[in-house]
């Protein structure tokens, strides 16, 4: 029987089992909704030796990857998947990157490290931009008025829905080892997503700031200081991936 175990069970690995759980998987997983603790090496090591398949949502740490750093010679499964993220290719100047773009030059280096620590094992690595869906989207930041558009003229951001994640992640089970970007086909500016999630909603977007005006934290900071265009052909053309929501748009009005 198909078995996942999977190492942090966030929110979109969530979305993941759930799909699995639908198509008749076994899933365990670690995470505070996991049935595993995984600081409960016994557990994991006796999870691991009924898993058929073994994926890996969990960040790096200040160490480098918890989970190979743990448990990297007990996985020794022939299906192994980490979730990454397009932060790898740090700043491109708005250009597009693919799977063959250099890595490691941004302000994610210890992503980076992980990663190819991954691709090192022979895993199927999916790099994540800008991830939004139920109750994490544009909608909810215009609620919560933490809503900004940022005046930077040219800045533009990648992003892919979740469930764009998980089928792209299925279609992975039976594609060969190696990178994948998994976002959506429309790299567009922030302040578009906000305009367009407003007039939906029929309120007025926020006003438009410069970065000192809108006084955002340190990791929002980071967010605008990259930009980049994400292109996903390799995903399609090897996995036969396509996702359902190929613009903010589509995957806007998915939500209301």
């Amino acid at each position: 029987m198909a078995h996942m175990f999977i190492f942090g069970l966030g929110y979109t690995a969530a979305r993941i089992a759930e799909a699995l759980r639908f198509k008749g998987w076994v899933v365990e997983a670690t995470g505070s909704a996991g049935d595993v603790d995984f600081a409960d090496g016994a557990a994991v090591r006796d999870a691991l030796t009924r898993a058929s398949h073994v994926l890996s949502s969990v960040p790096p740490s200040e160490g480098g990857d918890p989970v190979l750093g743990r448990y990297g010679t007990d996985i020794t499964q022939e299906w192994v998947g980490y979730l990454s993220s397009t932060g790898v290719y740090g700043d491109a100047q708005g250009a597009w990157v693919d799977e063959g773009s250099p890595t490691g030059g941004g302000r994610r280096t210890a992503r980076a490290e992980c990663d190819q620590r991954w691709l090192d094992t022979g895993a199927r690595v999916f790099r994540l931009p800008g991830i939004y869906g139920p109750s994490r989207s544009a909608f909810d930041r215009v609620r919560e008025g933490k809503a900004n558009r940022i005046d930077l003229p040219g800045q533009i951001f990648s992003r892919v829905h979740v469930d764009d994640i998980v089928s792209g992640v299925l279609a992975g089970l039976n594609g060969p080892a190696g990178a994948y970007n998994l976002s959506d086909n429309l790299p567009a500016p922030q302040n578009a997503v906000i305009e367009e999630a407003c007039q939906l909603m029929g309120v007025e977007p926020p006003p438009l700031q410069t970065l000192e005006e809108a006084n955002l934290s340190e990791m929002a900071l980071g967010f605008y200081s990259e930009n980049r265009r994400v292109a996903n052909g390799k995903a399609k053309r090897v996995l036969g991936w396509e996702p359902q929501y190929p613009d903010y748009r589509s995957g806007l009005r998915s939500l209301l």
